[in-house]
């Protein structure tokens, strides 16, 4: 009897969280990309500091091994990237007029209506 509960109760939660969720809106969708923005730059910093550090300690073996009297060639390596200071630019949004949300462009032919209707009048009535 647990186990039949327990697979119902499983499976409303299973329901609910395959729920569809509204679309974001486009503040929110500007406030995430520059979230993602931040993330990908200090992923960039990071891997900035992990490459002084590894050079760091690259330079104290090879001085080492060299007091040592030991023979070793230090393999080229890119030099490190300062991906420097935090700067995110939001997209360019189109305004309302370019992105085509009112008449089409160009000037009117005819007007928008004529008087022949669109189908004749008691066509479709029975007497």
């Amino acid at each position: 009897m647990r186990f039949v509960v327990g697979m119902i109760a499983a499976g409303l939660c299973c329901g609910a969280a395959l729920a569809k969720l509204p679309p974001l809106s486009d503040e929110a969708k500007a406030k995430a990309a520059e979230a993602a923005a931040k993330t990908a730059h200090g992923d960039k910093v990071n891997a900035y500091k992990l490459c002084q550090v590894m050079d760091r300690v690259a330079a104290t073996y090879v001085a080492d091994a060299k007091k040592a009297g030991k023979d070793v060639k230090p393999v080229a390596t890119p030099a490190c990237v300062d991906p420097g200071p935090f700067a995110y630019t939001p997209p360019a949004q189109k305004p309302l007029e370019a992105a085509g949300a009112h008449s089409p462009p160009g000037k009117a032919v005819s007007p928008p209506n004529t008087n022949t209707p669109a189908s004749p009048q008691g066509a479709g009535k029975k007497s």
